[in-house]
């Protein structure tokens, strides 16, 4: 009776329904895209689902992010979102992963799953999905938003163009993400998201026309929408598929630090701790070896920096201190870590 009205679709019928009940789909983010994306993978019947997301819920997330309410306000996003759609759909196994997604738990918390959707807000995040998808050869769902605009396509599809092969890798951190939000309208996330979700039933059903190889446009101010055509670049997709097979067959030294980690790290002498939040971001957290050097300026900062010396990194919920971290063992850093879950997760005790 649930799944009713969709398996009446000569499409899909009873033979499509157990393909969504088997399917096995990792959501990466739990914000405005992952909202709708969970909401509409539970409701059509997917069988398995992960939600991967290291952060809490704002009070300023309420206007887009419609799985929670007020009173989550503080919990995790990823169990809280877990245990909603399990309301909305019990007959489903969901598993929630409240930690941000980075090349030491990639491979882990990948394992077995069939399709990434992509739903985060960090560039250097989305190409680590890319990486390990292309390698493990399992589609990956993209959006993004901005503003009134967001965009979608899908990548890896059945040897299809990679994210590479439309955004090649800009070196150096003037090309990294600020977390910072520049705005974006609440409905907008939803509209992008449930195109998303779209394209992840039709891939698990194996109907229709997929978005690989095409990046939809959507201007919801004007109400215009755009398709662009992309092919694929053979030396991107070596790229991806190089480094995310290094990834998957490579046990990776732990860099994010847990809280008590962390101050045990900055209690340590020769230690060099380093904030790479803007200068007017707070709570402040003071010490000898603290460094303020925002994230635009420490690709600058680092060449006074000797490349043995060990580097603590933090910013506000860690994503920055991710694409720092990347960026200082990519230029032959050998002792970097950082705080894996930001200042945020240190607030009752500094």
């Amino acid at each position: 009776m649930r799944y009713s009205r969709q398996i009446i679709l000569p499409e899909i019928g009873e033979i499509g329904q157990q393909k969504l009940q088997d399917a096995r789909v990792l959501v990466i983010g739990a914000g405005g895209l992952g909202c709708p994306v969970l909401q509409n993978l539970a409701a059509a019947g997917v069988g398995n689902i992960g939600i991967v997301d290291g952060d809490v819920v704002d009070e300023t997330n309420l206007h887009r992010q419609l799985l929670y309410t007020l009173k989550d306000c503080g919990n995790s996003k990823a169990e809280t979102a877990r245990k909603v759609i399990l309301e909305l759909n019990p007959e489903i196994t969901v598993n929630a992963f409240s930690e941000f997604f980075t090349a030491n738990n990639a491979v882990r918390i990948v394992d077995d799953y069939q399709i990434i959707v992509d739903c985060t807000d960090a560039i250097a995040v989305r190409y680590l999905i890319n990486d390990i998808a292309v390698a493990k050869r399992i589609p990956m769902v993209y959006a993004s938003i901005h503003k009134f605009e967001g965009q979608v396509s899908v990548f890896n599809y059945k040897n299809g163009p990679s994210y590479r092969c439309l955004f090649p890798e800009q070196e150096g951190l003037n090309a990294a993400p600020n977390c910072t939000d520049s705005g974006v309208l609440g409905i907008l996330p939803n509209t992008i998201g449930t195109l998303q979700a779209t394209e992840v039933l039709k891939i698990i059903l194996e109907i229709g026309e997929i978005l690989s190889g095409k990046l939809l446009i959507y201007d919801a101010l004007h109400f215009q929408t755009q398709t662009i055509n992309f092919s694929k670049n053979p030396k991107m997709i070596e790229k991806g598929i190089i480094n995310g097979t290094l990834l998957l067959n490579t046990k990776k030294t732990e860099t994010d630090l847990s809280p008590e980690s962390f101050f045990e790290k900055c209690n340590q002498l020769g230690i060099v701790v380093i904030d790479v939040r803007e200068l007017d971001e707070t709570p402040a957290f003071k010490g000898d070896s603290v460094v303020r050097i925002p994230l635009g300026e420490l690709e600058e900062y680092s060449k006074k920096l000797d490349k043995n010396q060990e580097i603590v990194l933090f910013c506000q919920t860690g994503q920055r201190s991710q694409a720092a971290l990347n960026y200082l063992i990519k230029s032959g850093f050998v002792g970097v870590f950082h705080l894996g879950k930001g200042i945020d997760s240190l607030k009752n005790q500094i």
